[in-house]
């Protein structure tokens, strides 16, 4: 199996991005799969040029996206992606998209296809707090969580994808009153697990994730 694994660069002024970094100090095989480590621009729509590219040069089984959610306690694995670009600032190229489809001729949303209670437990297990997330937000995250979905449903049917928000690092947070973070070791121990996960669950298993809010 081959995994093709994306990381943003950083964006809304912060000087690092845990995604990238995290994928980056990602092992090169982990449970007997080749691992392709992608870094893409936060820009809507060329973020997606870079991973189609990606796609039809390495033939990877599989898609996984990693984001920074500023905010978030844990590791959130993404269900879901919506058509809709509605950006509360900018990308790194200065697009501001507002309530825009982020393709014309695509669905409402979809759902991601790796096995993401599988991916939550297998983290869990770990002893590093995890959950599954039914919202990817409206900025370059969830564009990226969709349109892959989309390039996958129209030009390379049978692969997988899926996306996976990680908190802030201590150091983003040192002037940010009362923000969580996480290590980057337990971070890149997080998707080591979550990768262990898709590699070796072919159907996902049937366990508590949903959210009353």
């Amino acid at each position: 199996m081959k995994l093709l694994v994306t990381g943003f660069d950083p964006f809304g002024g912060e000087p690092i991005n845990p995604a990238i970094e995290t994928v980056k100090r990602l092992p090169d095989i982990i449970a007997g799969a080749e691992i392709i480590k992608l870094e893409i621009p936060t820009v809507c729509h060329k973020s997606l040029c870079v991973i189609d590219e990606a796609i039809a040069k390495y033939d990877p089984d599989v898609v996984l996206s990693i984001g920074q959610a500023g905010g978030r306690p844990d590791i959130t694995v993404e269900r879901v992606g919506i058509n809709v670009d509605d950006c509360h600032i900018p990308d790194n190229d200065g697009n501001q998209i507002i309530d825009e489809p982020i393709y014309q001729d695509g669905p409402d949303a979809y759902f991601v296809t790796v096995p993401i209670k599988a991916m939550v437990q297998r983290i869990q297990s770990r002893n590093i707090p995890a959950s599954v997330s039914n919202t990817a937000g409206t900025f370059v995250c969830n564009h990226v969580t969709y349109g892959v979905c989309h390039l996958i449903a129209r030009k390379y049917q049978g692969k997988r994808s899926g996306f996976i928000h990680i908190p802030y690092l201590p150091q983003q947070v040192m002037d940010k009153k009362n923000m969580p973070s996480m290590s980057q070791d337990l971070m890149v121990k997080a998707i080591e697990a979550a990768i262990e996960a898709i590699v070796d669950t072919a159907e996902d298993i049937k366990m508590m994730g949903g959210a009353t809010h």
